[in-house]
């Protein structure tokens, strides 16, 4: 018997909770009906990507490449920065449903590479421009097209043309259900020099909204 086997004997029997932590943070948040509290039910305009890192989500978070406990009260992902965008990189960018010409999409380029039963290895790769990401041309140039159309895509806007982007890889490893190793690693993939800022973010979800108060009777 394998030691991922083990663990998962262990989860199953409720010996060890190695399911604890895992890729149960959200891609999007954003622009979803779980964040919906519009009076008409537009759920896709509520709240945007361009006002999602001013929110306080009510019924979960997001973040690029992240894992939270199963309750998801506590969160963990990556931040970048390339010294040219205006706002830190912190999610996914994609349009709304009214935006795309054939519906809601999300435009960043990420690729989940490996992920254990028990999630006690995980891996993915994440590719970030290095010049300032369009975010504007990405929403003008769809809203320009017919569902007849092909959408315009990140690769479509040439950014990363002469192969100016960051590979970056993001590894989770358990050495035990709360003790987790992080790996980030990052590789330039073009010829000429590029600063890159990573930003591990550690924080806690919003839940003063929705508390329970629980009253032991006994």
């Amino acid at each position: 018997m394998n030691k991922e086997r083990q663990r998962l004997n262990d989860a199953v029997k409720n010996k060890i909770n190695w399911k604890k932590w895992g890729p149960y943070l959200t891609d999007r948040q954003w622009g979803t009906i779980r964040e919906d509290y519009s009076p008409y039910g537009n759920a896709w305009e509520y709240v945007p990507h361009d006002e999602a890192r001013s929110k306080a989500f009510r019924w979960g978070e997001e973040g690029i490449g992240g894992i939270s406990d199963d309750q998801q009260i506590i969160c963990f992902a990556l931040g970048l920065w390339n010294q040219k965008d205006p706002i830190i990189k912190e999610r996914y960018f994609g349009l709304t449903s009214n935006e795309g010409n054939h519906g809601e999409d999300v435009k960043d380029y990420y690729y989940y590479l490996d992920n254990a039963p028990t999630h006690s290895y995980m891996k993915m790769l994440y590719k970030f421009p290095q010049d300032e990401f369009p975010y504007s041309k990405l929403v003008e140039e769809n809203k320009k097209r017919s569902k007849l159309e092909p959408e315009y895509e990140l690769i479509d806007t040439g950014i990363f043309d002469d192969d100016k982007y960051f590979d970056v890889f993001i590894e989770y490893a358990k050495a035990g259900v709360d003790d987790i190793f992080i790996r980030i690693t990052a590789f330039n993939r073009a010829s000429i020099d590029a600063e890159l800022y990573l930003l591990p973010q550690i924080w806690f979800r919003n839940t003063w909204l929705g508390d329970m108060i629980i009253i032991n009777l006994s």
